[in-house]
């Protein structure tokens, strides 16, 4: 008996042994300050960049519609085409407008020979009133005669100069140099100039306009940074395309244009941007994304790890004589989905918690695990 019981002591000294020595290395490490990765702040350039949905369309798009009536007999381009300007597209029936233009110019020439015979017949009537042979009245009735005949040779040459240009409004023309759309008119359709639909559109996009929107705040804010509009315009970055294959389109653009309203349903400014496109690879009617560059130099840049909201509010914790003090901030209002430029509450060199900062309370003596420039 005396045997178990000496055993049995030993074990319970050996516990409380142990359970003495385990509770003050708890209590070491409790006083151990825990270890957080910090950041020296410190200040470098940043390029950010917005994407903006883009619909685009060619330098000219002119809609070719006839400016007669008829049938069409011939079509000299094709669907897709290159055409240059003044280029005759399609034909429209001549046969009724050559006539029109024979009979104008046989009015026109009857007109004149009405005038010759009443400027013959002034002539002799003024040398005769000279002779005393023929009354004013008579010289006058001439003189009226003769002012007819040109009225009516005037009325000739613009009824021959109408016919004239209906017959050449038969072959109609380009407007313009660029590419033919699809043709929905075939010979012997009959047009007029009330079609529904243009026998040809013809898109100039040896340039291509990108028309995109953005807020009236980001409006705002491009006009305080830029201070004017035209300032913005001869100084705001070059823009890249993306095609909605999902491929950058190889060359840059520029904004070249601001609208002066503000759409009243959707709070919205438009904006222009000219892309060169020399080698046809964009197509009036397509859409696209616009990437406009922001770029900010000599900024405080902090990762999101190291931030935290409250109450609308964003805060980091700074380590100040070792312990955390939470200190509110204030972002630059675009990001680029890892770091937030920091426009005010930070200095450079201040260290800050760098992430993990929403577990974190003020006063929490820390260790620094890494410290970054």
């Amino acid at each position: 008996m005396t045997k178990y019981l000496s055993i049995s002591s030993i074990i319970v000294a050996a516990c409380l042994l142990f359970a003495g020595c385990g509770g003050g290395q708890r209590e070491k490490a409790k006083d151990k300050p825990a270890e957080y990765r910090t950041l020296v702040v410190g200040r470098k350039d940043m390029t950010l960049s917005r994407q903006y949905s883009a619909r685009l369309t060619g330098r000219q798009i002119v809609e070719v519609r006839p400016q007669v009536s008829g049938s069409i007999t011939r079509i000299l381009t094709g669907e897709g085409a290159a055409v240059r300007k003044g280029q005759t597209l399609f034909v429209i029936d001549q046969v009724p407008y050559r006539a029109a233009l024979e009979v104008a110019v046989a009015a026109r020439k009857s007109a004149e020979a009405r005038l010759a015979t009443a400027r013959m017949n002034y002539d002799n009537e003024t040398q005769l009133h000279e002779g005393h042979v023929v009354s004013d009245v008579s010289v006058q009735a001439m003189r009226n005669a003769l002012l007819e005949a040109e009225a009516a040779l005037a009325q000739a040459r613009a009824q021959e100069l109408n016919a004239r240009n209906a017959l050449s409004y038969t072959e109609v023309k380009s407007p313009v140099s660029g590419v033919a759309s699809m043709i929905p008119w075939h010979v012997g359709s009959l047009v007029s100039s009330s079609i529904s639909e243009p026998l040809v559109t013809v898109a100039d996009d040896s340039e291509v306009y990108a028309y995109f929107s953005i807020t009236e705040n980001q409006a705002l804010d491009l006009m305080a940074q830029y201070g004017s509009i035209d300032q913005f315009i001869s100084q705001a970055p070059e823009v890249r395309l993306r095609l909605s294959n999902g491929r950058d389109y190889p060359q840059a653009g520029r904004i070249s244009a601001v609208s002066g309203t503000v759409d009243a349903q959707t709070g919205a400014i438009t904006l222009r941007a000219t892309f060169p496109n020399a080698d046809h690879l964009l197509h009036n009617g397509g859409s696209a994304t616009i990437v406009v560059p922001t770029h900010r130099r000599d900024c405080i840049v902090i990762p999101q790890e190291a931030t935290y909201e409250l109450q609308n509010r964003t805060f980091v914790y700074r380590v100040i004589d070792g312990k955390t003090k939470a200190t509110q901030v204030e972002l630059f209002n675009q990001h680029n989905g890892r770091e937030y430029i920091v426009e005010h509450g930070l200095s450079q060199g201040d260290t800050i918690i760098a992430e993990g900062a929403g577990l974190l309370r003020d006063g929490v003596e820390v260790k620094p695990k890494s410290v970054n420039p």
